[in-house]
């Protein structure tokens, strides 16, 4: 498929965009397929998003992959995700660094298994040199829980004496995030139509603006993700000021 860029005549895309890929077990039981159907159908989604944000100048898409929370589901399809995201990362390493794509990936990797863990360092080592677009996924994360994280550690440097309290301000919080070194996020896509943001960057999502699609994410397309980009170009950002 040839790229479909942006009009010209728009601004400037946003920086940064995050997404919550929702709806791929819906999207497989309106079908009449197993989750597992869903769940890959979503990956081929993801490579879709990518390639759209390199074309288009996007720096940094950040992608909900699988939530603290997620751990809660029956284990046959937690054990079907896992495969899948050893698959994954086994098989794609080619196609991000063929288009300047670093991985990045957030969350708690200590409940991740140890090949898996494996496997996200080596990828993240051989993209590391990838300047195009810095993708981020999060998989085992809690935003909460990230946040306590971070005050834990701030808490420790004062314990230790290599912290002053007076000193602690918001820039100082956000380095000891996971996404330390990153923008906040310009835009948060979320799809299949639900309205919340369900524990992805609490912290970070401050000033960002929301738009929900009802389209399931293993539909999510090319014209999708320009269509929300539309619709951000149009939204007025003050960042709390009035109208100028």
């Amino acid at each position: 498929m040839k790229p479909v860029p942006l009009p010209t005549d728009v601004p400037p895309p946003p920086t940064h965009v995050a997404v919550i890929m929702d709806g791929n077990g819906r999207w497989a039981r309106s079908r009449g397929l197993p989750r597992t159907a869903g769940h890959k159908r979503g990956a081929s989604a993801v490579k879709t998003a990518v390639e759209f944000a390199v074309d288009n100048g996007i720096r940094y898409l950040t992608l909900f992959g699988f939530s603290s929370e997620n751990w809660k589901r029956p284990e046959s399809e937690i054990n079907d995700l896992m495969g899948l995201l050893r698959y994954y990362l086994n098989s794609e390493v080619n196609f991000l660094s063929e288009r300047g794509v670093r991985l990045r990936v957030i969350g708690d990797r200590s409940r991740l298994a140890e090949d898996i863990v494996t496997l996200i360092n080596s990828v993240e080592r051989e993209t590391a040199g990838c300047a195009r677009l810095c993708l981020t996924i999060a998989l085992s994360y809690g935003s909460r829980a990230e946040i306590v994280d971070a005050a834990r550690r701030l808490a420790a440097g004062v314990a230790d004496g290599t912290v002053d309290p007076s000193t602690i301000d918001e820039n100082m919080v956000a380095a000891n995030l996971y996404t330390a070194g990153m923008p906040d996020p310009d835009l948060l896509i979320r799809t299949s139509g639900e309205q919340r943001i369900s524990n992805f960057l609490l912290w970070q999502l401050a000033y960002t603006e929301f738009i929900f699609l009802d389209a399931y994410w293993p539909n999510f397309s090319r014209e999708e993700f320009a269509n929300a980009l539309k619709e951000y170009h149009r939204r007025e950002r003050r960042y709390g000021a009035a109208h100028a």
